[in-house]
């Protein structure tokens, strides 16, 4: 149905009234309203209230969440890390053959969902539907555009950033220009893209920058929009909890609040947690390597340890201090640093070729964009199954929560207007970064400078701003960089799990966020002890796969819910 600008909100969306929860009798918190949809919308109908599945108890804290979903990942996520603590030693092969097994198997899997995510952005952005509104055709924006655009970037690649800024491109580059080497059987021993460019410094580097940008451009951007429009597009347009079951509506109807939507959700915060988890294990790992390397701190496997510990403890202090007290503060802080250290690094690095490299870079990315993209009889299987298969499936495991919070700031934009900033304007600044940073290390390799390539990957940032003035400095805002990254993607995906795990509710109580919080610590301590970056990978892979079977059925239900708005 239709409604008017002059309609009243979905009563049935913001109830004042709750089922009586159990084990308390005292009024369970208010549902926080999602705004109306102004102007004429399909709003869809349904007797469903946020909250109506959920249990309340009151031991010695006051919980509320959704009996099933919350049951079910929980003990899932207790049990994993307890077995893993319990079995670290024989774990590692295991997770492993794994990550080893998916990425070989399924790699065009991935890839070829990727690619038909990217497709459906650039058919929307092109087609009629475009002109659609998230919030209804006289809804206005909550944010301005700058702000918008630094949410965007903000949201979406943290650690990433940070552990890959300098290793990725001086890693391709380092293949692509040593050129295909085969083993006795034939078969390919290297990592280079495409087969690689030996004796080809210049296109080796195009070549590598051109690999690097693929993994961090088009595609993640794709598939981050995918969820958060389909998020957006089913709370705002058509009146339904901001949860993901409510994007299957066209596809299940009313059954999305009975088991089919406890298993999406399910498998949401499976992924969402172990994507975490791999991040937070990666940024744990780099932190102790900047801090090795300033104050030889050491890294071993209890040091590490119990810095993720530490950091989660910091974590867990602005979840409790909530998300204006907590992690706003810290995003701003990051931003501003983020800002001063890409400026330091164009400033007093290769300059020149920085500038002239973004803009060669871009055209490197566009040149080989086709041949990157192509799932099948790909020659180069060692690069798609070791970088492209698990960066996809790690894209994908952090989708749910990168796309509520994208959902959350893009009220008001058109569906044109949103596809186009989610795909581009990160993406090229997510060049820029690869290209100051990765360009600046590869500069320096080029140029003789000893250190940087040698050093292990998590090291490898640091070597770079070694080499530069203000060593001490710049590495030590790298290092902080790294941190509260760590806080705010584990307080922001906790607050997303928590909505998720509590039906959609959005002002649960804080104690569900603080165990959110604290398992994924303990899941990448768990991880790591379990076979380190290889079990970080697996698990993301792992989560990552039955995960995008979801996202390649919400791209129909988004086309399905686009066709019925009024345009």
């Amino acid at each position: 149905m239709t409604v008017s600008q002059d309609a009243p909100p979905r009563v049935d969306l913001i109830p004042s009234e709750q089922p009586a929860s159990a084990g308390t009798d005292t009024d369970p918190p208010e549902v926080e309203a999602l705004p109306a949809p102004e102007g004429e919308t399909e709003l869809i109908v349904t007797e469903y209230e946020i909250g109506q599945h959920n249990v309340a108890p009151r031991y010695v804290l006051e919980f509320d969440f959704h009996q099933k979903v919350f049951t079910i990942s929980a003990l899932g996520v207790i049990g994993f890390t307890i077995l893993t603590l319990a079995f670290q030693n024989t774990a590692e092969p295991v997770f492993l053959a794994l990550r080893d097994w998916l990425t070989g198997s399924l790699g065009w899997f991935f890839l070829l969902a990727g690619n038909i995510f990217v497709l459906l952005c650039l058919g929307l952005i092109l087609s009629p539907l475009g002109r659609i509104r998230l919030g209804g055709p006289e809804a206005t924006p909550d944010y301005g555009y700058l702000g918008w655009f630094a949410m965007l970037f903000a949201a979406g690649m943290g650690i990433g950033l940070m552990f890959y800024g300098v290793s990725e491109p001086l890693s391709h580059y380092n293949a692509a220009l040593g050129g295909v080497s085969l083993d006795d059987s034939g078969a390919r021993t290297d990592w280079a893209p495409l087969g690689g460019a030996e004796g080809d410094p210049e296109a080796a580097l195009r070549l590598g920058m051109a690999a690097t940008i693929f993994h961090w451009g088009l595609h993640p951007w794709a598939i981050y929009a995918i969820v958060a429009l389909s998020l957006a597009l089913f709370a705002y347009n058509k009146g339904l909890p901001l949860t993901l079951r409510s994007a299957f509506y066209p596809i299940f109807g009313e059954k999305i609040w009975g088991w089919r939507g406890d298993v999406v959700d399910i498998l949401a915060i499976f992924a969402t947690i172990f994507g975490l988890a791999t991040s937070l294990g990666i940024g744990a790992q780099q932190a102790a390597a900047g801090l090795d390397f300033l104050f030889g701190f050491g890294q071993s496997q209890s040091r590490l340890i119990l810095l993720i510990i530490v950091i989660t403890v910091v974590a867990i202090v602005s979840v409790i201090r909530g998300l204006e007290g907590g992690v706003k503060r810290l995003s701003e802080v990051n931003m501003a640093l983020a800002a001063a250290l890409l400026i330091f690094v164009i400033a007093l690095g290769p300059t020149a070729n920085i500038f002239t490299g973004f803009f060669a870079n871009l055209g490197a990315y566009g040149q080989h964009l086709p041949a990157l993209a192509n799932p099948f009889g790909r020659e180069d299987a060692n690069f798609t199954a070791g970088w492209t298969a698990f960066y996809w499936a790690w894209w994908i495991s952090w989708s749910p929560f990168v796309g509520m919070f994208i959902a959350r700031v893009s009220r008001g934009r058109t569906v044109r207007e949103f596809l186009i900033a989610v795909l581009i304007v990160p993406s090229l600044l997510s060049v820029l970064w690869m290209t100051a940073l990765g360009g600046t290390a590869i500069d320096q390799a080029a140029n003789g400078v000893s250190g940087v390539q040698e050093a292990a990957l998590e090291l490898q940032l640091f070597e770079m701003l070694g080499q530069m003035p203000m060593a001490a400095l710049t590495s030590l805002v790298g290092i902080l960089l790294v941190v509260i990254f760590f806080v705010t993607s584990s307080d922001s995906g906790s607050l997303v799990i928590d909505t998720i795990a509590a039906g959609g509710k959005t002002n649960a109580p804080v104690v569900q966020r603080v165990f959110w919080c604290s398992f994924e610590g303990l899941l990448a301590v768990a991880l790591l002890l379990g076979g380190g970056l290889g079990a970080l990978q697996a698990m993301a892979v792992s989560t990552g796969l039955p995960f995008t079977l979801v996202l390649l059925a919400a791209c129909y239900a988004i086309v399905r819910g686009l066709m019925n708005e009024p345009r």
